[in-house]
């Protein structure tokens, strides 16, 4: 399996250096040049964008969590949703000044929904929300914890639009001034405040911060970055030293299969989304030769690689049809499979048993692969084609794919967490998720012509942070 591995990555460097090479978002002032995609993708984007239009609430700017399960709101959905509508404007899918009223009525209420220490009536504390809203009130969704990683996912959708709404209009004026408000009224160090160095993941009402911090390799770079560059409540530059310290055993593979693991590709897909980290290298990347795209790129194929060897013999995976990250699935089971005890899952993280987090139980996720299309798209564009032609409309439907999806899972008799199954053709899952919907568009968007890059290396925060964590080069100039 490494074999193949280094075959695929060195044969995916090749191509990149024939004519696909991704420059850096401020390597030159204008739009770049766009990079085709096949006509069948246009129609993934333009579901897949319909979803964020059609289920939001018009009346606060709330998206679902999920739908069509009885929906409350993640913010990590808004902040999808609040860079969708700039694609959607660009690609001809809303108008600009239905996206501008809708962008201004989401960050109205954002700016104006009741904050403070209490356990109810409040929809966040200290400039941050809580991780999931009542789709109606916008107020505090059960005992759920106030998140600083969707809270960050939030603040760069509003970030995208502070820039994206640029035109000297009173609406577009306001979705500025309420963008550079909103993220600068959130107290980074309040996850900091029991003394750590580094940033808690969260907080519930009356209770301490949690234990676990945003340190080592995930998704959660920008949540630092966005931190370190904060224009009032920043944090000290040693935050970063804390997260790149837990690296060393997290490095896999040799040579050009050498990278930062983590299992779910999600963890590598969604910094990468707002922030362009071609060519910009930090202390331990400057050590290493590469840098974080190439880290992800590597990190993509790893992922294809295990589903293509496919070691625990699932039915479906193959070079063409992979793809493992966070996302729904089947039941909390264990189960006899082809005479042994396998465990399923519910609503997961899943990845390759050889990568830090890794967890596999036969459940792919198009979002998967689709997230990954900037860093490899020779490889990403295959599986589309292939999740299309193979599976069809068992698995995309009217806002394009469905969260996820297991050919293994055949079992009739077993109580389901959600989904169906068919048995013959396994177990789908019955929802749309937003964190799982928006990697495939806003990628798409980047890869086509750096749509959201180019946007976010305009704001000054970013490449503040970005220079206080210790990056040079590339953009950064």
């Amino acid at each position: 399996m490494i074999e193949f591995h280094r075959r695929e990555l060195l044969r995916g460097s090749s191509l990149l250096l024939a004519g696909a090479a991704l420059p850096g978002c401020a390597t030159t002032a204008l739009q770049p040049s766009a990079r085709s995609l096949p006509a069948f993708y246009e129609d993934i984007e333009k579901r897949t964008f319909s979803w964020f239009w059609d289920t939001v609430n018009r009346k606060n700017g709330l998206v679902p969590d999920r739908w069509p399960s009885p929906p409350f709101s993640s913010i990590a959905s808004v902040g999808f949703a609040l860079t969708a509508y700039g694609i959607g404007v660009e690609r001809g899918w809303c108008t600009r000044a239905d996206a501008r009223d809708l962008t201004l009525t989401t960050l109205r209420f954002f700016w104006n929904a009741p904050q403070g220490p209490e356990a109810t009536g409040r929809a966040g504390y200290k400039g941050f929300f809580y991780h999931f809203l009542n789709m109606e009130t916008g107020l505090r969704h059960r005992d759920v914890e106030l998140s600083s990683v969707d809270t960050t996912i939030l603040l760069m959708g509003i970030l995208f639009a502070g820039q994206y709404f640029d035109r000297d209009d009173p609406g577009e004026s306001e979705i500025r001034e309420l963008a550079n408000d909103i993220y600068a009224r959130a107290d980074w160090n309040f996850f900091r405040s029991d003394g750590r160095t580094a940033i808690s993941m969260g907080w519930h009402p009356g209770q301490p911060l949690l234990e676990a911090n945003w340190t080592g390799y995930n998704e959660g770079m920008f949540v630092n970055v966005l931190a370190l560059g904060a224009p009032v409540h920043s944090v000290p530059a040693a935050v970063w030293g804390e997260w790149t310290a837990k690296y060393p055993p997290l490095w896999r593979g040799e040579g050009p299969t050498r990278h930062l693991g983590f299992g779910p590709l999600f963890g590598h897909q969604y910094s990468h989304i707002w922030i362009d980290f071609r060519g910009i290298l930090d202390v331990p990347m400057r050590e290493t030769g590469f840098d974080y795209f190439e880290n992800s790129r590597r990190a993509t194929y790893a992922n294809r690689a295990w589903c293509s060897a496919n070691p625990m013999q699932w039915e479906g995976y193959s070079d063409r049809v992979w793809g493992l990250s966070a996302c729904d699935g089947p039941a909390y089971k264990f189960l006899t499979y082809k005479g042994r005890t396998r465990e399923f899952w519910g609503y997961s993280a899943r990845g390759p048993l050889s990568e830090p987090e890794g967890r596999d139980d036969g459940t792919i996720a198009p979002t998967a692969a689709l997230g990954s299309l900037p860093f490899a798209p020779e490889i990403v564009i295959p599986c589309a084609e292939a999740l299309l032609k193979d599976h069809g409309s068992r698995i995309f439907q009217k806002y394009g794919f469905i969260d996820s999806f297991n050919p293994s899972f055949t079992y009739g008799d077993v109580p389901l967490v959600t989904g169906s199954v068919d048995p013959k053709f396994g177990w789908v899952a019955r929802d749309y998720l937003g964190i799982d919907q928006g990697p495939i568009l806003l990628q798409a968007a980047n890869y086509r012509d750096d749509f959201v890059w180019r946007y976010m290396c305009r704001v000054p925060a970013i490449r503040l942070g970005l220079q206080r964590a210790g990056f040079t080069g590339g953009w950064l100039g």
